[in-house]
């Protein structure tokens, strides 16, 4: 019999603070029952188990960070946005080190497919970079780079792994200069990489179409897992 009160997002959102309290990897199914006052049994009415509960963080982890970014980004383009992603990137990781955690966890391509937060991270990212200008590869080479510093910093942070006396916002602010002059004087590929389309070599590049792939993982992932094909067009139209 399911417990009157317990629900699937009571579970999570108790299963995301207790990953900022503690870690990720301390979350479990035990730990939750005994703060909710039942027994283990309880909880699998509502989840299959541990990497359900874990997936469900993660997608919650994507929801969260995309929104807190979309609202700093709002309005914004350039190096305003930029700096604004950015900040709202870190402050998430910083102030959420469970659920950031979570975030980066690799997901079953059809759960990131359905996932607003997956799929509106690509959107942010490939918005942002477009204001530069930047169109495949350098768009994905772009994302890589921008996700590879936040995600770095952010993680180095958390974990004090800085230990110059520098004060790390000083640090972070002439990270994001040095980001934004690149992205500015970006090296741009000349000739579009090749695609297996079956299109004629003379037709006309129709730009990326997003989509989620295969490994997909949280807020920051999208970036890694967008294809680019005729055939996925046709079946979004």
């Amino acid at each position: 019999m399911v417990r009157a009160g317990l629900t699937v997002d009571r579970i999570v959102q108790a299963a995301a603070e207790l990953a900022d309290e503690v870690g990720l990897d301390n979350v479990t199914l035990s730990a939750l029952a005994r703060g909710f006052g039942v027994k283990d049994a309880s909880l699998y009415s509502h989840v299959r188990n541990l990497a359900d509960l874990r997936t469900r963080l993660c997608v919650l982890a994507a929801r969260e960070m995309t929104d807190r970014i979309g609202a700093a980004v709002a309005g914004r383009a350039g190096k305003d946005a930029l700096i604004a992603f950015a900040d709202a990137f870190r402050g998430y990781a910083l102030e959420h080190p469970g659920r950031y955690a979570a975030g980066q966890l690799q997901v079953d391509p059809a759960v990131a497919a359905e996932s607003v937060g997956h799929r509106r991270s690509i959107e942010l990212t490939y918005g942002m970079l477009r204001a530069y200008g930047l169109r495949e590869p350098d768009l994905t080479d772009a994302g890589r780079l921008l996700r590879s510093t936040f995600h770095g910093y952010a993680d180095l942070e958390t974990r004090t792994g800085f230990s110059h006396p520098r004060h790390l916002d000083a640090s972070w602010r002439r990270s994001l200069e040095a980001l934004h002059f690149l992205l500015e004087n970006w090296p741009r590929t000349a000739q579009p990489e090749p695609r297996s389309t079956g299109a004629p070599p003379s037709a006309p590049d129709p730009g990326p179409a997003p989509a989620v792939g295969r490994n997909a993982g949280g807020a920051g992932h999208g970036i890694e897992h967008i294809e680019h094909t005729r055939e996925e067009e046709k079946t979004g139209e």
